[in-house]
């Protein structure tokens, strides 16, 4: 569950710059830009790891890729109207049902311990949701807490999709994901005519949120060909925690008492389903 737990930290860190990156430049711009760097990586890293290379393998690939695009798109849109510290814990909720309710009705049993982590770790990420300041709190409107959780369940689609591929494809399920949100999102910018051109100074924090997402979604491939599907998504998503501790010391928003005990429950969270 070691990996499970890296890539959360890694998708943490690389939606924080994504969510920097929204501020600054159209949400396409940032989508497109982030998916062609991620795209790049991984057809440079093929050569290196291991995987067989079939229809099938390319098909789950591709289909999680339409399921991920969409959750990103609305999730960036989220970041840019609504608290960086409200969106990414509501998306995570979102994303980590769905993959759970499929892991159980697949026939998954997870040892009691670890289903004690699973609990407790929907219950961090609630508790982390809760808006950054009773300001932010009363003043959010419902539209990108809605929007949030659409996203949520496009990521849990692409988690439950890329979990369908076979297991000897390696990573190349990930350029299936990739050529089609990189082909869709392009086609989306031409038919809309939006600029892909980034805003001043951000073309540097879209190709960090890009080759960050790329390698959490990696190391998500890989957890999840020696995991639990139901125990690796509900460990991935425990990502808002670095968002929100990076939010917190890079743009200043402040963590209340519920967030701090939902940051505590989420290492608490960790150590039950690795025990498990």
């Amino acid at each position: 569950m070691v990996l499970a737990t890296v890539c959360a930290v890694v998708y943490g860190t690389a939606d924080f710059f994504g969510g920097l990156a929204t501020r600054r430049s159209r949400v396409l711009a940032v989508v497109v830009l982030s998916q062609m760097v991620g795209l790049v990586l991984v057809i440079a890293l093929l050569p290196f790891l291991p995987g067989t290379l079939t229809t099938g393998t390319l098909a789950w690939g591709m289909a999680s890729g339409v399921a991920g695009t969409a959750g990103l798109v609305l999730f960036y849109r989220a970041l840019a109207t609504g608290v960086m510290s409200v969106v990414a814990p509501l998306t995570a909720t979102a994303s980590a049902i769905l993959p759970v309710l499929f892991g159980l009705a697949t026939g998954e049993r997870p040892e009691p311990v670890a289903l004690g982590g699973v609990v407790l770790a929907l219950l961090a990420v609630l508790l982390v949701s809760r808006g950054s300041s009773p300001a932010a709190t009363a003043g959010r409107s419902y539209g990108p807490i809605l929007i949030s959780l659409a996203a949520g369940a496009g990521f849990g689609g692409f988690f439950i999709l890329l979990s369908q591929a076979p297991e000897d494809g390696g990573i190349w399920p990930l350029l299936g994901a990739r050529l089609a949100s990189v082909t869709l999102i392009a086609l989306l910018a031409l038919i809309t005519r939006r600029s892909l051109r980034p805003g001043s100074g951000a073309l540097r924090i879209i190709i960090a949120a890009g080759a960050l997402d790329m390698i959490a979604n990696m190391l998500f491939v890989l957890a999840q060909q020696r995991g639990l599907l139901s125990l690796v998504a509900v460990l991935v998503s425990l990502y808002p925690a670095s968002t929100l501790l990076l939010a917190r010391y890079v743009l200043g928003e402040r963590l209340n008492t519920v967030q701090v005990v939902g940051i505590g429950f989420t290492l608490a969270a960790v150590a039950l389903i690795a025990a498990g």
